[in-house]
């Protein structure tokens, strides 16, 4: 089985799961995120309004990602480290490579 093989409410269901665990762990920086696993909320949005296909702007999926307006979520973040965003860089490069 496949990834493709997965039916599509099931598929949304463990997205729904995934999304709404990042709600709850908001003490997981974004940074954080993308120096280990190279995506982050962000991401997540962007993913879900290009899926979308227009139905669903990036505003509005970034809003049901966070679970609340983005510009609130980043006023209540501290600035990344120096150290933070050389793990992030060197995790998205991979994701170039990959």
């Amino acid at each position: 089985m496949t990834i493709d093989d997965i039916d599509d409410k099931h598929a949304a269901a463990a997205f729904r799961r995934l999304v709404r665990h990042l709600q709850h762990r908001d003490d997981a920086q974004n940074v954080d995120l993308m120096g280990l696993a190279g995506f982050c909320r962000n991401c997540l949005s962007d993913w879900l309004a290009e899926a979308a296909g227009g139905a669903i702007d990036k505003d509005t999926a970034r809003e049901a990602v966070y679970a609340m307006p983005y510009s609130q979520w980043k006023a209540k973040q501290p600035p990344a480290t120096a150290e933070q965003l050389a793990r992030m860089d060197a995790s998205v490069a991979k994701n170039k490579a990959g």
